[in-house]
């Protein structure tokens, strides 16, 4: 199974939670949004009940202030009621307009039995027939009801916010003792005007109110939750990725304990034949000198035996990488014992090494003498990388409690392809070598803690960057 399948096989159970964390949070903030409508439903609902009551009360205070005030006096005076006469009709409006004065009452209007408008506020009403409607019918059979008016467009009236929105309602006018010998029938009906646009107003304002509240606490839920969820995402990957490189660790430590073992055998066998051989072919040189003197067959049997031996030396040095022996030491120092070491091979080639080292660098717990052979390979790649010589750069410098190395070389750089596979062990591109050189160095670096990189330069040529902790070894 690849590293790619157990990702996504560990990953799969978390995107499942993410989804269903999202799903549950709309569909929460849906259900909230449908209680706040409902609610504006039941509020309205509410008002409209209170505002049917509310004419009730005001129907039968108005139906007894008009008999007590009006009816009975001009009843003793006139003998009847004629509400023709215009000083009977101004005693009945100034009544009436009294009774309901500081009342939320926009139109008054009072129907006799045939449908006929005998008083109303308009004053172009009165006398008019058949105004009264289903709801008039209704009130001459004693029962009272009510309807709303609505004036906007369509929008409005959908969205329960019209431009006005009116309350009409119905009731009988009930005959009172006093001038009735039959008191409690109907004889005529009132019709209240109310104007509910405020208090309609207001519900839809506080629904807007409510849904406002409700889109910015979903939407700072949903921030927090997505702030929380790709956090754990992170977490969750982090570890996945750290499972995953642990395993491969694990594996990597297998592969080289067998690899070591086989190292340590195969390093015995062979190089006590190559110590026999190298120092036969010294002895019959020796010999030869005087017999043949130019020839050079035996100089290159002992340059083949030297190299064998240290490919074998590579080998066993990845195979089976020693613990490192820390003590305090500087990196710089270190470097510089690098560049002494090649000085040499420097002269008379166009190489060019400089050093950047920043100020106040702190000393670190580390292999001087490991750290001496991962540098150095470093800087032998680097140069092998620039046959017809170039510029190394070295730069080094500490922050957070890490010191930082950089090698940079202006060569061709390092195709893209070949870049993931240069850490493989027996991995090259060149004629010569054994591809352990890099993988020596990945191995000596993270035995102090530490992490290597390499990568393309924007300018041009190779990087490697390593960094090492300065209080912490191995």
């Amino acid at each position: 199974m690849t590293p790619k399948v157990k990702e996504e096989r560990v990953i799969k159970p978390f995107r499942l939670v993410k989804y269903f964390t999202f799903s549950s949070l709309g569909v929460i903030f849906l259900g909230s949004l449908a209680l706040s409508l409902l609610n504006t439903h039941w509020a309205k609902a509410m008002q409209k009940d209170k505002s049917e009551e509310y004419a009730k009360v005001l129907i039968e205070n108005l139906n007894h202030q008009i008999f007590t005030q009006f009816a009975i006096p001009i009843a003793i005076r006139y003998g009847k009621v004629q509400l023709r006469d215009e000083e009977q009709f101004e005693r009945l409006d100034k009544v009436v307009r009294n009774t309901l004065y500081s009342f939320k009452v926009e139109m008054v209007t009072i129907y006799d039995l045939n449908n006929v408008v005998s008083y109303s506020f308009d004053n172009k009403l009165v006398g008019r027939e058949g105004l009264g409607g289903k709801e008039f019918k209704a009130a001459l059979k004693g029962k009272s009801a009510s309807k709303l008016s609505q004036r906007g467009n369509i929008l409005e009236i959908m969205l329960s916010a019209p431009k006005e929105i009116k309350m009409v309602s119905f009731a009988p006018v009930k005959a009172e003792v006093g001038i009735s010998k039959r008191p409690g029938r109907t004889i005529g009906v009132f019709e209240i005007v109310q104007d509910l646009s405020e208090d309609y107003r207001t519900i839809f304002q506080f629904q807007i109110r409510v849904i406002i509240t409700l889109t910015l606490v979903m939407g700072i839920l949903f921030l927090v939750m997505l702030f929380v969820v790709k956090r754990g995402e992170t977490i969750f990957e982090k570890r996945a990725e750290e499972r995953l490189a642990l395993k491969e660790q694990l594996s990597r430590a297998e592969r080289l304990s067998s690899l070591g073992e086989m190292a340590a055998k195969i390093s015995h066998e062979i190089r006590n034949p190559l110590g026999i051989i190298k120092s036969s072919t010294a002895l019959l040189k020796k010999k030869m000198a005087a017999v043949d003197a130019s020839n050079t067959i035996l100089d290159v049997i002992v340059e083949e035996t030297e190299r064998l031996n240290n490919i074998i030396t590579d080998f066993f040095n990845y195979a089976k990488p020693r613990s490192p022996n820390l003590t305090p030491c500087r990196v710089e120092e270190v470097i510089d014992k690098n560049l002494t070491f090649l000085a040499p091979q420097l002269d008379g080639q166009a190489y060019r090494i400089q050093t950047r080292y920043g100020n106040n660098l702190p000393e670190i717990v580390a292999d001087t003498a490991m750290l001496y052979q991962a540098f150095l390979n470093i800087l032998i790649n680097a140069m092998q990388a620039m046959p017809d010589g170039g510029d190394v750069h070295i730069e080094v410098d500490s922050t957070g409690g890490k010191v930082h190395i950089t090698f940079m070389d202006n060569g061709t750089g390092i195709p893209h392809d070949v870049l993931e596979k240069i850490w493989e062990p027996f991995f090259t591109t060149k004629d010569f070598g054994t591809g352990l050189g890099l993988g020596i160095v990945k191995n000596i670096v993270e035995s102090h803690g530490g992490n290597v990189q390499m990568d393309n330069r924007p300018e041009g040529g190779a990087r490697v960057s390593i960094e090492l902790p300065v209080n912490q070894g191995a």
